[in-house]
């Protein structure tokens, strides 16, 4: 789930015009129990509509792994919904987490206990260290595409997203390679052991009640 505001005049504004500003006046644990209360209403709507269910992945913010009301606020929300908590994959940022990581760690554990999964944002772009993924109950790893964008012609990228992805499979975490955009890269990821892929190469952003969406989905 990508999200984006619409102008007065109709246009979209993208997340870093608005985003920084909302963090700053302390909104943003609000707009993300706003995308997150959209988000289960469309997966109740598919749920109904389709055979089948599938996930999203919805991001949370810095305050909102601060925020003790958040988890009981998703619980509470699944309770209310026809949605299954497999359905949902929260994702975190590597340096919001690292900002309270015993924060985290506890509201990552108390809502995997509800059935929800997590995922590892932007990992790479930060001061990473795989040390301290044995201490957050991630379920995915999404690589940074700082390391992806030049794998197929720089042997050190490579190099250290194969490193990743052999400790990610140890640990039993599924990784995803961000910002994929040729056939070429997607070869090679598979060929090093990287379990998804993220970027222009797969699908571009639309809206989610967009025709090629569904067929997308259908085909998956």
């Amino acid at each position: 789930m990508l999200i984006r505001l619409r102008d007065e005049d109709g246009s979209l504004v993208p997340p870093m015009a608005f985003i920084p500003a909302a963090e700053r006046y302390g909104i943003m644990p609000a707009i993300d129990r706003w995308v997150i209360t959209r988000a289960l209403a469309y997966l109740e709507q598919q749920n109904q509509a389709r055979g089948e269910r599938i996930q999203l992945s919805i991001n949370l913010s810095g305050a909102t792994l601060n925020d003790e009301g958040f988890a009981p606020f998703v619980e509470e929300i699944l309770k209310r919904t026809d949605v299954d908590p497999e359905q949902i994959v929260f994702e975190v940022t590597e340096t919001s987490a690292l900002v309270n990581l015993t924060a985290t760690a506890r509201l990552l554990a108390r809502l995997k206990a509800a059935g929800v999964s997590f995922a590892l944002d932007d990992f790479g772009s930060g001061m990473s260290s795989l040390g301290y993924l044995k201490h957050l109950p991630v379920d995915y790893l999404k690589i940074d595409g700082l390391f992806i964008r030049n794998i197929a012609t720089d042997r050190v990228d490579c190099a250290m997203v194969e490193a990743i992805a052999k400790v990610a499979s140890v640990m039993g975490i599924q990784t995803v390679a961000e910002f994929v955009e040729t056939q070429d890269v997607m070869d090679l990821l598979a060929g090093i052991g990287i379990d998804f892929a993220q970027g222009y190469g797969v699908h571009v952003p639309e809206p989610l009640d967009t025709p090629s969406i569904m067929t997308y989905l259908d085909a998956s």
